[in-house]
């Protein structure tokens, strides 16, 4: 709601007509209905759920508009999300950002207007994301997290991946909480990511 309020008063404030500031996902789905917008703002999650609902909002949106232009913000790089919404709607007029980009607020607005004229504006993280996914997954591991990832592949939980290492529990989640990191994948309450990593590893 914080953010919601704060980009109304911002985008109000360079002259910007906000017509709805909406708090789901099937209000934002009616609010374009109703008022035909220039251009959607959207986080990828949304109540009630908190998962992708935006996001899924914003592209089914865009199949019903191909030419909507949408900019979707999101905490983490989801390379997936990202990857649905470049390819909704006819391939124009849309963004995804991360929203410490918010804060950069001269380039948040023009974002925002390149979005809204069609353009196309991508986070340069996200970016980066985007072409490491054809590499190798793990090699932003360091040898020691390598490990600690074969030994939970292999079943072991944090007490015997510690006896094994010879190092204090502790320290292995720290290298786990390093792992998910690097891996890409962020706390979700949908996913256990102790298991993606591990299928991760796997496929790697």
């Amino acid at each position: 709601m914080l953010l919601r309020d704060g980009l109304t008063g911002l985008l109000t404030r360079f002259g910007h007509e906000v017509v709805a500031a909406v708090g789901d996902a099937d209000a934002l789905v009616a609010a374009v209905t109703e008022h035909a917008p220039d251009v959607v703002v959207t986080d990828v999650r949304m109540p009630p759920g908190f998962q992708d609902e935006g996001l899924h909002a914003a592209v089914r949106l865009r199949g019903e508009r191909p030419t909507l232009p949408v900019l979707v913000l999101s905490q983490y790089v989801q390379r997936a999300y990202a990857a649905e919404l470049l390819d909704s709607g006819d391939g124009t007029g849309v963004g995804y950002l991360l929203k410490d980009r918010v804060g950069q607020v001269e380039e948040f607005v023009e974002a925002l207007a390149e979005v809204a004229e069609g353009g196309t504006v991508v986070d340069p993280e996200v970016v980066r994301q985007l072409l490491r996914r054809r590499r190798d997954p793990l090699e932003r591991l360091s040898p020691r997290e390598r490990e600690v990832l074969a030994l939970i592949a292999q079943g072991r939980s944090n007490a015997a991946i510690a006896r094994e290492l010879v190092v204090s529990e502790a320290a292995v989640g720290k290298h786990i909480g390093s792992i998910l990191t690097k891996l890409d994948l962020p706390p979700a309450t949908e996913t256990h990511r102790r298991v993606l990593a591990v299928l991760t590893y796997l496929r790697a």
